[in-house]
């Protein structure tokens, strides 16, 4: 999970080796203290974890795996009915299971024969530089926690549903996978924050909320869209739709506690596959300057 300069729970780690995560008043699982030790214990698990070491495993009690199974059960006919051609075929590769929560390493074996990508913990937020740069290496950050068992249809923060459920069924498909590669090295050749923040908004816009036209209607590419059972209700009435345009998405400010008001859809799953691998292939710090000056 990347830092889009957000306020998800912060997690901190204390002198003697203790990790908390600070959930803030508004979450659904602030009042429940089980919950917010297994948050504790979970973050502790992957924030002890270092590259290069097995992935570690998170034995997940049954109440856990009952929230994957209710959010699996409610997003499959929604796929069906709002995800793109693309995203239904890489998810129809991939196979995840429907009936208990994947180990990262049984998203990664899956994965790995799909298109190369490995999963990797992280506690929390990733910086953006370090999650974005890993993506060139076919490694993709994901937390290990799931939502509260109370709201098993609403998170205020990505977890592993969608860490998996999005990125993982969209990783599968071999032009997403080579587009988030490209990322990596975009990202490795930028020196600057603006030039890092320019391509984490294009980021958003696209590989999160992205939308596509097909026979006739919208549909979703994007991670965002498709592991929330609330944007699959809303993205196609509440938000302003507008055209395909990078230097737009890379400027656009956006609210991630609010659905969306603003989506950018291309023609068909192609345009977005040869304008982003396009505009990739060569970004850099002048290239930033350039989508920036056009856009004033």
């Amino acid at each position: 999970m990347a830092d889009h300069r957000s306020l998800y729970s912060p997690v901190s780690v204390a002198a003697d080796g203790s990790v908390e995560v600070v959930l803030g008043p508004d979450h659904p699982g602030f009042t429940d203290p089980d919950y917010r030790l297994r948050r504790n214990v979970i973050a502790g698990i992957s924030e002890a974890w270092r590259p290069g070491a097995p992935v570690p495993r998170v034995d997940y009690t049954p109440v856990e795996h009952q929230v994957w199974q209710r959010v699996c059960a409610e997003l499959g006919p929604r796929h069906e009915r709002f995800a793109c051609a693309e995203f239904l075929a890489a998810k129809d590769r991939l196979g995840l299971p429907a009936d208990h929560i994947p180990e990262l390493t049984e998203v990664g074996d899956l994965l790995e024969r799909c298109t190369g990508f490995r999963f990797l913990p992280v506690p929390g937020l990733a910086p953006l530089r370090t999650f974005y740069s890993a993506l060139g290496g076919s490694h993709f950050y994901s937390t290990q926690y799931i939502r509260h068992h109370s709201q098993p249809l609403y998170t205020p923060e990505p977890d592993i549903v969608h860490e998996v459920v999005g990125h993982a069924n969209q990783l599968a498909s071999p032009r997403f996978a080579a587009l988030n590669r490209l990322v990596g090295e975009a990202v490795d050749r930028t020196r600057t924050d603006g030039a890092l923040h320019f391509l984490a908004n294009v980021f958003w816009f696209t590989f999160e909320f992205g939308l596509v036209r097909e026979s006739g209607e919208l549909r979703a590419y994007g991670a965002g869209i498709l592991s929330s059972y609330g944007e699959t209700e809303v993205f196609r009435d509440a938000a302003e739709i507008r055209p395909f345009d990078v230097a737009a998405m890379g400027t656009m400010r956006y609210d991630i506690t609010r659905y969306q008001p603003t989506l950018f859809a291309a023609d068909s799953i192609e345009q977005v596959i040869e304008a982003l691998a396009e505009f990739l292939a060569t970004y850099d710090d002048d290239a930033y300057l350039r989508y920036g000056s056009a856009n004033r």
